[in-house]
């Protein structure tokens, strides 16, 4: 490819397909698809005004799959038809990423689209300025009377009704990132559901890959070994009770996978009331939630999920991507989540 055809490229691809567009340039012509990619994100935010204060290059990173994601991503479970007011109110805000499932039982994907396509038409919001990421669900997971497959289909075939209803109802002809909501029951059926979600990679449907709620290092290091599009993402419950997924995050480290925390502030009561916590928040006249959000995403590189329905707490999360705490006061976290033996 000629550095000319470059210009050539539309916005969508240069953002969601630097994998594809590197294959067959020199590392010179790599380094220019890189800082075309970067330019157009600075564009993207002068050209939307409202949203300089929040979310700019810096808040992002560059996952294993290419996939420019947001360090901060806004989670939709439980908010049933509260969703598309959510949803638009914490991308009015600043959230460039949503995380959703096509699991009616706690998601309500369709208000995540509702929200979408209102925000899209009104021009306040571009496809390639946002990251979608969902989830598939097995049948374990859905309430019997809401499934959105056809539950008496093969797995490999549920599977991909389950992405149809996604794009259907997210109102987008891709997905940045699908996730597997959990193990399947079996690894043979884990690894089933992984080659379908390969293919859609490959067709490009989906953009990058990932796992949720994989708390046996075994199954994270296999599916890791055999897979062929490996996973960008894991998405666990971040707590105590779990020694903080100390092997799972270690291995993930090592090996570039971006670890999404959820239940984040629910799930870690004790060390928001820390009495070192209440000093540190004081001295950055900030909240503990915000001293906690700054913690995991500058100093320990976690990408947390955060479902408020608080119009003060979006904007409180959003801020907490500019502060940066000390090494000292890093390391008394680091002690509590033993983030120092990574």
């Amino acid at each position: 490819m000629e550095i000319k055809h470059l210009f050539k490229i539309g916005s969508d691809q240069l953002l969601s397909r630097p994998r594809d567009l590197k294959r067959g340039l020199s590392s010179g012509q790599e380094k220019w698809i890189q800082l075309l990619s970067e330019e157009y994100y600075c564009s993207a935010f002068r050209d939307h005004p409202s949203d300089q204060s929040t979310m700019t290059t810096q808040h992002y990173v560059t996952t294993l799959g290419g996939i420019r994601m947001p360090k901060l991503i806004y989670g939709t479970a439980w908010k049933k038809e509260r969703t598309a007011e959510l949803v638009t109110l914490a991308i009015r805000k600043g959230f460039r990423g949503i995380d959703t499932a096509c699991q009616p039982k706690h998601y309500h994907e369709p208000g995540v689209g509702a929200a979408l396509k209102k925000l899209f038409a009104s021009n306040e919001l571009r496809r390639e300025d946002i990251f979608i990421q969902t989830k598939f669900t097995s049948l374990d997971g859905q309430d019997p009377n809401n499934i959105p497959y056809d539950p008496d289909a093969p797995l490999a075939e549920q599977v991909k009704q389950s992405l149809e209803k996604s794009l259907q109802n997210l109102h987008t002809s891709y997905i940045d990132s699908l996730v597997l909501h959990s193990p399947m029951d079996t690894y043979k059926e884990t690894l089933q559901v992984w080659r379908v979600f390969e293919s859609f990679v490959q067709s490009g449907k989906v953009r990058q890959l990932g796992i949720s709620n994989c708390y046996d290092l075994s199954t994270l290091t296999r599916l890791w070994d055999e897979v062929a599009v490996k996973p960008s993402v894991i998405q666990n419950r971040f707590y105590q009770r779990l020694n903080y997924d100390q092997g799972i995050r270690a291995f993930a480290k090592k090996n570039r996978i971006y670890y999404q925390s959820f239940w984040t502030l629910t799930a870690n009561p004790n060390i928001l009331k820390l009495s070192a916590m209440t000093k540190i928040a004081q001295k950055y006249q900030k909240t503990p939630e915000q001293i906690f959000f700054a913690y995991l995403i500058n100093s320990l590189g976690l990408t947390p999920l955060t479902g408020t329905s608080n119009e003060t707490h979006m904007k409180q999360d959003l801020e907490a991507l500019n502060l940066h705490l000390t090494v000292d006061e890093a390391a008394i976290f680091n002690s509590i989540v033993n983030a120092d033996k990574l």
